[in-house]
């Protein structure tokens, strides 16, 4: 009797990387975080006011660790593993909101491939006249 060994092998299917772009607007009141695939279909989009009830706690980094949270589940939802991350500030600002490091930083902590970061806040190039007349703003 001879017996014959059946060896089956495991097809391991290489997933293929699906990628979102990030686009995170934080300004010093709120931070609105919206996720879009590479077409530009919304994927996911949290704010501050909808993680806390508080309006001067919107814009802190404990509540971009909450929106990164919510965010990371939906993404796990969809197979998202790359990400490209979009920050802007309000027009003039020098910089970001306090929540938008925070949010960067969790998701890269959630496993997520971060492949660019880009600052797409716009500044202005003159504009229009600044309040405050001819002499300027008087004291």
């Amino acid at each position: 009797m001879e017996e014959i060994a059946v060896q089956t092998e495991k097809v391991i299917k290489k997933q293929k990387e699906i990628e979102a772009v990030i686009n995170i607007y934080t300004s010093f009141n709120n931070t609105l975080v919206h996720v879009t695939d590479t077409g530009g279909k919304t994927i996911a989009k949290v704010t501050g006011g909808m993680v806390t009830k508080h309006d001067r706690l919107k814009a802190n980094p404990t509540v971009g660790m909450f929106i990164a949270k919510r965010i990371s589940e939906s993404l796990k939802e969809n197979k998202v593993s790359s990400l490209y991350v979009k920050i802007r500030a309000k027009t003039g600002n020098p910089a970001p909101g306090p929540g938008a490091h925070s949010i960067i930083k969790s998701l890269s902590r959630d496993g997520f491939k971060i492949l660019s970061i880009t600052d797409t806040t716009r500044v202005p190039r003159g504009g229009p006249k600044k309040k405050g007349g001819r002499r300027g703003r008087r004291v």
